[in-house]
């Protein structure tokens, strides 16, 4: 009988060889590996967003402690907690954390909406730059405040005075980053739109639109800031209720610690918000990125 000729084993990668499994072996490894550090970014990122506050408020607490600061004007942490826990029991808090998200939103909404409109026309016609971009750069620099005496002379002290307030507050900062954007657009991307038959609105929102979408939504995290900002300017000059309202309350009851928690609160609030925007900014970057 010949004896069998045994097959020499190839170096080759390939499937079932030694070496394929010991690259896939690897390549786990490795993603395991990237798995963790990313974690560990993540983590890294989380604790140090919170040093920060727990530095503050800590440093708020030695302070009340030791009486450095009367207690009329920096009350302890614990004293204001007490307090919001207080307007909450009272329903209050509640209320008012309701009401001013409520305003906040359909502001932002309105303004995000005609700022994102108004933009583009400055933006992709220059006669509509011509005949706007002065008028709204004036506007534009007025204080919020000075629009209050003449939306309450107009509107009244109802909600539709606030919400123009907040619509206005919203309204430059995505109206300025899309214009702006729209401008400086690659005009071979806008060609090559053209070439494929899109023109007007078809070509804004295939082409253009996908192309200034960061800066859109940089303009989108400034116009919700600017209506937390408004929002709290309609409240302290005329309402009834909403966190704005709960400060000048506050004051007038001499409550330094209801006025600490309601800035807390309208500090959580923003940054809630902001990283709900964050959210979209990510998913639009997987998107399109």
């Amino acid at each position: 009988m010949t004896p069998s000729r045994e097959e020499p084993v190839s170096d080759q990668p390939g499937l079932g060889t030694p070496t394929a499994g010991l690259a896939g072996a690897q390549a786990t490894q490795s993603g395991r590996e990237a798995r963790a550090v990313l974690g560990s970014r993540r983590i890294v990122v989380v604790l140090g967003g919170f040093l920060v506050p727990v530095v503050i408020l800590g440093a708020w607490q030695l302070v009340t402690a030791f009486g450095l600061v009367p207690a009329s004007q920096l009350p302890a942490p614990a004293e204001v907690w007490a307090a919001g826990v207080d307007l909450a029991q009272r329903g209050w808090l509640q209320q008012d954390v309701a009401i001013s998200v409520q305003r906040v939103l359909i502001g932002f909404l309105i303004g995000a909406v005609l700022g994102l409109v108004l933009g583009a026309v400055v933006g992709l016609s220059r006669l509509g730059d011509i005949l706007l971009s002065t008028t709204f750069a004036a506007i534009r620099a007025v204080p919020s405040l000075a629009w209050v005496p003449l939306l309450i002379l107009w509107l009244k002290i109802g909600e539709e005075s606030k919400i123009t307030l907040i619509a206005i507050g919203a309204f430059f900062p995505v109206y300025t980053t899309v214009s702006a954007a729209l401008r400086h657009v690659d005009k071979h991307l806008v060609e090559a739109g053209r070439a494929f038959g899109l023109n007007g609105v078809a070509l804004f929102r295939t082409v253009q639109l996908p192309a200034v979408t960061p800066s859109v939504v940089s303009g989108l995290r400034l116009a919700l800031a600017q209506s937390w900002l408004f929002l709290v300017a309609a409240e302290l000059i005329a309402s009834s209720m909403g966190l704005g309202f709960r400060l000048v309350d506050s004051q007038n009851n001499g409550r330094v610690d209801r006025i600490f928690f309601v800035i807390i609160v309208l500090a959580l609030l923003g940054a809630i918000t902001d990283a709900l925007v964050g959210v979209l900014d990510r998913w639009i970057k997987r998107r399109w990125g």
